[in-house]
């Protein structure tokens, strides 16, 4: 398997990527596990934690070795988490001041919901909902950070230079999310075009994420930092803590998750540059 993923890093990563996305393709048109009591789709990402822990297996690497160090779980995590509050605490007070001037009320609720960038949302209250939103998060971004920032980090690491891998798993991740626009063409709620756009939408937002992501890894040395601020992504910004105003919930969501993640990118991005990009001899690192 070693031998196979060094030759062609590129292509078993597209392997493993298939993989996967069958599984999240079978969940979110046949399973449709979000239109449940759990509302959420995590069967693919349990199901792609497992295939992460084959893989390791027959490599005979360790988790250890994709990213999950024991040593920096807690506070690599919580600054993660911190970065994620930091940022998007920006994020709403803008939000808030935009639909205030325009509306001249606004207000802030607490409740469970989906997400999708036609405005769609599913709301629960309680604190079981509130305890499944946390924990079938945490299998979601285990997951992904596992698997597109650790083990195919890992893998491309063998052939291509950091920079090209982290944009092509940037690319690999925005596909994995445009699944969710291509359901709602399906079911017939967007029309074809409005279903292109926001795909797009979905590949630039993911990616701009993924990329992020990937370079807290690599100034972390662990996915922890990362895991975290993914976490606070998925369970606080685009779940549990919404804006209303007229009545309406979360009509600028999309504008600011917008806000949030570049200012955390541009956060990050200007981290890596200084301690990554110039070496002690004040050389550029390829």
């Amino acid at each position: 398997m070693k031998n196979i993923e060094k030759k062609k890093p590129v292509l078993s990563c597209v392997i493993l990527f298939a993989i996967c996305g069958s599984a999240r393709i079978i969940e979110y048109f046949v399973i449709k596990t979000d239109e449940t009591i759990f509302a959420e789709n995590f069967f693919h990402k349990a199901f792609g934690i497992a295939v992460l822990a084959i893989v390791l297996h027959f490599r005979g690497d360790t988790w250890k070795s994709i990213g999950f160090i024991k040593g920096k779980i807690v506070s690599d995590f919580l600054k993660g988490f911190l970065l994620g509050g930091c940022c998007f605490l920006m994020a709403y007070s803008m939000e808030c001041l935009m639909l205030y001037q325009t509306n001249h009320n606004v207000s802030i609720a607490f409740y469970i919901s989906g997400f999708t960038l036609n405005g769609e949302t599913i709301r629960h209250d309680g604190f079981l909902f509130l305890l499944l939103c946390i924990v079938l998060n945490l299998i979601n971004v285990w997951m992904e950070e596992g698997v597109f920032r650790g083990l195919f980090m890992k893998i491309l690491a063998q052939k291509l230079s950091f920079i090209r891998a982290v944009l092509l798993i940037a690319f690999l991740f925005g596909i994995w999310h445009w699944i969710m626009p291509l359901r709602d063409y399906v079911q017939g709620n967007i029309s074809l075009v409005d279903s292109l756009i926001m795909g797009i939408g979905y590949i630039v937002l993911a990616g701009i994420m993924s990329v992020k992501w990937s370079l807290l890894y690599k100034i972390t040395g662990a996915l922890w930092m990362g895991l975290g601020d993914h976490l606070f992504n998925n369970v606080i910004v685009t779940n549990l803590l919404h804006v209303i105003s007229n009545g309406e919930a979360d009509h600028m969501q999309i504008i600011r998750i917008m806000i949030g993640q570049m200012l955390s990118f541009s956060i990050i991005m200007i981290c890596y540059r200084k301690i990554w990009k110039t070496t002690k001899y004040g050389k550029v690192e390829d």
